[in-house]
């Protein structure tokens, strides 16, 4: 792993750069959020420790600018013991773990290495497919210039139809990835889903975007 570590004690930098080092892992240490912020949006690592309190731009904002700029790489919290808000509100700012301080570095390392874990089957930030264009972290969808404004559950149905453009999507895959099981049912509950949907996105007179397989399921047209 290449990591990225903002930590502006000396003590904690020193160590986890040794750590990291001698786990066969590159490291950059800076000990300022500005420099961490300046390193996290011009660099490419695979996992970013930050810590809460720095000097100059806070762990907090430094994340919160990172996750605004599109990047993805998994970040590490460090926090004091008993900052429950702080570590609360990081990770309702786009953090993926937080270890308390004090800590032990094997404790560290295994954090890391599971977020990391996570990341490999994260979908990206933004799909697109042809002149429609969706941003998950905004929970926006786009047709060229215009905005759609779709429900959650539209929007997480098109989510998937749009990763596997071309590709049919059976109804126990949306029921999965809508529900977190293989019930497909009796109703026509996914097909009302998908027709508004259709209204939304297709121009009249032209052919519909999403495509019924027929026995099988569902495709969003790949051009």
């Amino acid at each position: 792993m290449n990591v990225l570590v903002v930590e502006d004690d000396p003590v904690i930098g020193k160590s986890l750069s040794k750590g990291l080092s001698e786990a066969g892992h590159s490291c950059v240490w800076v000990k300022t959020g500005q420099h961490g912020l300046e390193q996290g949006l011009s660099q490419r690592f695979d996992a970013i420790v930050l810590d809460l309190l720095l000097p100059g731009v806070p762990g907090l904002e430094v994340l919160r600018q990172i996750r605004a700029a599109g990047v993805r790489t998994p970040v590490l919290l460090l926090t004091a013991l008993g900052a429950v808000d702080d570590r609360v509100t990081g990770l309702k700012s786009g953090a993926d773990d937080y270890l308390a301080k004090p800590f032990a570095f094997p404790e560290l390392m295994a954090r890391l290495e599971a977020i990391c874990r996570r990341t490999v089957d994260r979908p990206p930030a933004v799909t697109t497919v042809g002149d429609l264009r969706l941003d998950l972290p905004r929970r926006r969808v786009q047709k060229g210039d215009v905005e759609i404004d779709l429900t959650p559950t539209e929007f997480s149905i098109l989510e998937l139809l749009m990763r596997h453009a071309g590709q049919v999507v059976t109804r126990r895959m949306l029921c999965e990835h809508l529900w977190d099981t293989d019930w497909e049912g009796t109703t026509n509950v996914i097909e009302v889903h998908i027709n508004r949907i259709r209204k939304k996105l297709d121009q009249e007179g032209a052919p519909s975007i999403i495509q019924t397989v027929r026995g099988r399921g569902y495709a969003l047209r790949a051009t």
